[in-house]
């Protein structure tokens, strides 16, 4: 997400239904034929500014000086190498490029930043100020911050992960303007013609004889932040149209007031008429600026908000840039499930966020709400991803959604064990851990912009408590850790490395077992049961979202036991335990005991 405080999109309306049996009863035997790509990717999400910061002040609304900032360098070949050993196999790091920020940074020949228009003391790192610098918050030598970005593209290459970096193509922050973009590139809105609402050649949509109205009652930085900017003004005549689609001189503090919105070529006053012949001259420019990255050296995008953007566009930029990158990938956040295949065949997206699906579906069985049901979990593969699943970008936590830990989630990172596991092996897609994730970090405490609202700011300067024990003064080796964030991370390690490892889980097709169990004693809709499995390898998946111990034999049906050629007395080992089950004859099934919030992948 991007410059707001809520995430306030159009997920309330596309809330998954409770599926019924007889909704999936005739499709619970859906096998996937086994893929030649590995989709597998593991990816950890992390916010330089936070992760590396050792300050534990954390004083609400506090300046760099006094709360810290983490730097690029802090990610250093420690900490490289303990992500590595995790299991994951891509690093997103996130807002490294430069944005609107209340810190200044004119000794260094950056532009201050008006701080009405600016949300939290660091700033949103999705209102990009200039797409081909980097965040000087990130640097310990300012005047090299791209040479040290560059070095850690480098060191993590060298400790053996791929880089994901953040595409914000929607929207920039009011005070956009590039003073290193290489030599003939032309900045956003320096060719518009601002006496046009809208224009097909303009870069940003324009509000003519209307000046911009910063909102009312927003007070940037909070009582203690002075400045001589800070009057509740922003020049900026003729006002332009605001990052979520508002088309106003004057957005509303709920606004993403902050940022312009981007003009690909789409007429928003004429029932959003596409203007994409010839190519509008925005196309190119966002092409030059991920082609200036990727010859840095990164290995893919996240692109922010991917559905407020044509997807003519990405069809046609994704192919462009693969062309000289080839093995480039793009992840797009989307939230629309009846367009997602659309943005994969025609926008030629990698991979898509299953949040609006998978993450929902699981977020209310963690939470134990009334009527969910595993079901649910069926109706992601069976419908909402069908024939795309490899596609899905699955995750549990992420900057935009609030921590496992966090009261307004679940109150306890151990309850996300059924979750995780659905999460990291329903099929062979992407998998993404948040930093601080895997130690329980419940983001506690009123940042500042961000407020005390159970997500870590993306808005302000502050430390992450839990995690800095792990990070214990950069040398990355959870010495500070309790008993239990050691065991829980170790849940993290075993659940990623067998993933990894595993043939079965990275590429194997998937077999539902739930109808084939549905009559067995002790069965119930928290339990979610499936097989994944290759010719060399076989992986019974069990999870319990119930909140006590369940007992169960579970069944295999006769086909499925036929086309993997298992008969008679068989040892199944659990993964993540080490754990051993015995079964006499298969046929009969094998009898397990489930930890409440807990689960089993039972090799066999």
């Amino acid at each position: 997400m991007k410059g707001n405080k809520i995430f306030t999109c159009f997920i309330a309306a596309t809330m998954l239904p409770v599926i019924t049996f007889a909704q999936v009863k005739t499709h619970h035997t859906k096998k996937r034929m086994e893929q030649t790509t590995n989709h597998k990717l593991i990816i950890y999400q992390l916010l330089p500014r936070l992760f590396g910061n050792t300050n534990t002040l954390n004083k609400t609304n506090g300046s760099i000086e006094e709360n810290g900032v983490g730097k690029l360098n802090d990610i250093n070949d420690k900490a490289l190498q303990e992500i590595k050993k995790m299991g994951f196999t891509y690093v997103w790091y996130t807002g490294v490029i430069e944005h609107a920020t209340m810190t200044d940074y004119s000794q260094y020949g950056i532009k201050a930043d008006d701080p009405d228009i600016v949300k939290g003391r660091a700033g949103s790192p999705y209102a990009i100020k200039d797409y081909y610098d980097i965040d000087p918050d990130l640097a310990v030598d300012v005047k090299n911050r791209i040479g040290e970005y560059e070095a850690l593209i480098k060191r993590s290459h060298n400790n053996g992960l791929k880089v994901l970096m953040d595409l914000v193509p929607n929207h920039v922050a009011r005070t956009y303007g590039s003073d290193i973009k290489p030599a003939g590139v032309r900045d956003f809105g320096e060719d518009d013609d601002k006496s046009k609402a809208f224009s097909p050649t303009n870069d940003f949509y324009y509000m003519p004889g209307q000046p911009f109205v910063v909102p009312s009652g927003y007070n940037p930085g909070g009582d203690e932040f002075k400045s001589l900017m800070k009057d509740g003004h922003f020049d900026e005549n003729p006002a332009k149209a605001t990052g979520n689609d508002v088309f106003s001189a004057a957005p509303s503090i709920n606004d993403w007031f902050e940022t312009m919105k981007l003009n690909y070529g789409v007429d928003y006053m004429d029932h959003r008429r596409g203007h994409f012949d010839p190519i509008p001259p925005l196309w190119n420019k966002v092409y030059d600026i991920l082609h200036y990255w990727s010859e840095k050296g990164v290995d893919g995008f996240r692109c922010d908000m991917v559905e407020m953007v044509p997807i003519e566009f990405w069809g046609w930029v994704i192919p462009k840039l693969k062309a000289g990158h080839p093995g480039i990938i793009f992840v797009g956040e989307a939230y629309d499930k009846g367009k997602y295949s659309d943005y994969i065949n025609k926008g030629k997206f990698d991979y898509l966020y299953d949040k609006v699906g998978l993450y929902d579906a699981i977020k209310r069985l963690t939470r134990d709400e009334h009527n969910s049901s595993t079901w649910e979990i069926n109706a992601v593969w069976n419908h909402d991803s069908k024939g795309i699943d490899e596609h899905m970008l699955r995750f549990m936590e992420n900057h935009d959604e609030q921590r496992i830990a966090s009261n307004d989630f679940a109150g306890n990172p151990w309850l996300a064990v059924p979750g995780m596991i659905v999460t990291a092996t329903l099929n062979t897609g992407p998998v993404m851990v948040y930093f601080g994730q895997e130690v329980g970090e419940p983001a506690i405490g009123n940042e500042g912009f961000s407020g005390n609202d159970g997500r870590t700011s993306i808005f302000d300067y502050w430390g992450v408590p839990q995690h800095q024990k792990w990070v214990n003064n950069h040398k990355y080796d959870g010495v500070k850790l309790s008993a239990d964030q050691q065991k829980l991370r170790g849940f993290y390690y075993n659940l990623l490395t067998a993933v990894h490892n595993s043939e079965a889980l990275k590429s194997g097709a998937f077999y539902e077992l739930m109808i084939a169990n549905e009559h067995q004693p002790g069965f119930d809709t928290r339990l979610y049961i499936y097989a994944r499995y290759t010719n060399n390898q076989r992986i019974l998946v069990i999870t319990n979202f119930n909140r006590s111990e369940r007992k169960l034999t579970v069944k295999l049906p006769e086909d499925l036991l036929t086309k993997l050629n298992q008969s008679g007395h068989k040892q199944f080992t659990d993964l993540l335990s080490g754990a051993k089950f015995n079964t006499d004859d298969i046929r009969s099934g094998v009898e397990v005991s489930l930890p409440a919030m807990g689960g089993l992948l039972l090799e066999f």
